[in-house]
């Protein structure tokens, strides 16, 4: 049963053809983002219209974005991986 309409398309925007990534993006959608207030969800649905070379930049701690909401979401992101 998903809690949010969105979160079917938000789980197809999940799969980016990169193991790595897809693991990431679709954990933190199972376990984080039914918990996450409005504009976390928002940030989300943002990071996932992102280039795959600058998300998995950020995912796999080559690089950091620069906004303090993103450097949060970033982490809550792999955070997820690791609870899932």
């Amino acid at each position: 049963m998903q809690t949010d309409p969105d979160q079917g398309r938000l789980r197809w925007r999940c799969r980016r053809g990169m193991k790595e990534l897809d693991q990431l993006l679709l954990n933190y959608l199972q376990v984080r983002f039914a918990k996450a207030d409005v504009a976390e969800r928002e940030r989300f649905a943002a990071c996932l219209e992102l280039p795959d070379p600058q998300l998995a930049s950020w995912l796999l701690g080559r690089s950091a974005p620069e906004e303090p909401e993103l450097k949060e979401l970033i982490a809550r992101i792999k955070a997820a991986a690791v609870a899932a």
